[in-house]
């Protein structure tokens, strides 16, 4: 498997990904995750542009990440894996290129925002050496400001945290 930086033609494609590995969710309960409209084009685009959008490709991608700096740290705004290839260390390939790129930036960490008890988040994002922080950045703060806006429940989301 090979971590490279995204094409702007498979942008949409990352897209379907997204939604894919949303699909899980339907069966703990959460269906409105399921349903949840993938990481807006436009984001996408822009976040590609940067340098910022990663793939899993084997060729084709099968999983991809997305960064933005927030407050000196890599935030993780979006990973996705195919769920046709969950489980083969795919998400920590990629959160380990991101956290290498974070490194040669000079920057912090690696934060991201996920759900604390489904277990394909908060508690996979521990074995994967992340931390929950309750003291909040303010950028990390405007994070979970945008997230409750979008109708997630803040009671059930955690902000973690990584170092380089």
């Amino acid at each position: 498997m090979e971590i490279r930086l995204a094409r702007p033609d498979e942008l949409v494609g990352l897209q379907q990904i997204e939604i894919a590995s949303g699909e899980p969710f339907r069966a703990i309960g959460m269906p409105e995750i399921a349903d949840d409209d993938p990481l807006p084009l436009a984001v996408l685009t822009h976040l590609q542009s940067l340098g910022r959008v990663w793939v899993a490709a084997e060729p084709e991608p099968v999983g991809w990440i997305a960064v933005e700096e927030v407050d000196g740290f890599a935030h993780v705004e979006q990973v996705s894996v195919h769920p046709g290839h969950a489980r083969r260390g795919v998400g920590r390939e990629l959160i380990d290129h991101v956290g290498a790129w974070a490194a040669g930036r000079g920057l912090t960490g690696l934060t991201l925002t996920t759900f604390r008890d489904v277990p394909w988040n908060g508690p996979y994002y521990e074995r994967l050496g992340f931390r929950q922080v309750s003291d909040l950045t303010p950028g990390l703060a405007a994070v979970v400001e945008q997230e409750t806006a979008r109708g997630l429940d803040p009671a059930t989301r955690t902000c973690m945290l990584r170092g380089v």
